[in-house]
């Protein structure tokens, strides 16, 4: 619709200007003849011409420079429009949760987006209702299906702008109960597939000049109880995004990543007892669980062309949790 509107503005304004041509060239026309139609059109000419042959300041203040005035300024929120967001994105893990706020905070910025789970029936219910949004059900643990995904999406979009891992398996427990299936469970999908899907998706991306954002944890920042396997992972997509980094930027892609702390989510509510939300209070610096939609936020920046010159860089969006170190709660009273 943007475009429509200045091609029309464009068009009345160069038709404007023609007008006022054929007006400028009978005027000087008659300016030299001799017939006695000077007398008429000479102030015309005068008005159009100065003295130096150029248009005086008060013609600024004329429908014919209100309507080029109008054009530029369309052309110019056009282009600030671009520059704020792109066009399409792949978010995997897009059925609840982080990845499912980001899926609609890209869809009110114009987005269409591609999201992928591998629990079709809460990718269905996610996806009720949502234009623009190409439903994908595939194990990006997999990557036979990490390939079918990747060209089904990128054929459906047109184009890749970019790709948000975040799908993640969150399995926590002593290290001496963690055996290696446990173990594999984990890494295969919070790393191996981060490094299949940006893998599959770095052609489509290079074309685009697109981005990449890991969804990592603040897990992979300090060590924890019970997260040998997860935040092992999480700590290992940290510096696979560095990696990606610092090998795809001479292609214009950008990857970053962006570490959660503790979040409101309906699972980490369903989870986490009082005693544990009262001691997380404590130890976050803004004394609170952070949002889906806060951390959507903090990825959708990353997405932007507002960090444009943003990459190999991590992001605790934590509420401050990750800076105090152990932040022994008495302490702080």
């Amino acid at each position: 619709m943007l475009c429509l509107v200045e091609i029309i503005l464009y068009l009345t304004a160069g038709s404007l200007f023609l007008n006022i041509s054929r007006q400028v060239r009978f005027a000087r026309a008659c300016d030299g003849a001799a017939n006695g139609c000077r007398g008429a059109v000479a102030p015309l000419g005068d008005r159009l011409l100065g003295a130096d042959e150029s248009l005086p300041l008060n013609y600024l203040s004329t429908p014919y420079i209100l309507t080029i005035k109008l054009a530029w300024i369309v052309s110019v929120k056009k282009t600030r429009w671009h520059r704020m967001t792109r066009k399409t994105a792949i978010i995997t893990g897009a059925a609840r949760g982080i990845g499912l706020a980001t899926a609609k905070l890209f869809l009110a910025e114009g987005r269409k987006v591609a999201m992928v789970d591998r629990d079709g029936e809460e990718l269905a219910r996610a996806t009720k209702g949502l234009k623009n949004t190409v439903p994908l059900v595939f194990d990006i643990s997999d990557s036979a299906q990490v390939a079918q995904m990747a060209a089904e999406a990128t054929a459906a979009l047109g184009r890749v702008d970019a790709l948000v891992n975040n799908a993640a398996v969150a399995d926590f427990g002593p290290i001496e109960t963690t055996g290696f299936a446990r173990w594999r469970r984990v890494m295969e999908t919070n790393l191996d597939g981060v490094f299949l899907c940006s893998q599959a998706l770095t052609p489509a991306l290079k074309a685009s000049k697109g981005c990449i954002v890991n969804i990592a944890s603040i897990s992979g920042l300090r060590a924890s109880t019970l997260r040998v396997a997860y935040g092992t992972s999480k700590a290992a997509v940290i510096h696979l995004t560095r990696q990606y980094a610092a090998e795809l930027g001479e292609y214009g892609i950008r990857v970053n990543c962006v570490a959660p702390g503790p979040v409101r989510t309906k699972l980490a509510m369903a989870v986490h007892t009082p005693d544990i939300i009262t001691a997380y209070h404590d130890a976050i610096p803004l004394n609170r669980y952070g949002s889906e939609g806060e951390l959507a936020a903090v990825i959708g920046f990353l997405c932007s062309d507002s960090a444009s010159y943003v990459t190999g860089q991590v992001i605790a969006a934590d509420g401050g949790f990750e800076s105090t170190g152990i932040g022994l709660p008495s302490l702080r009273q």
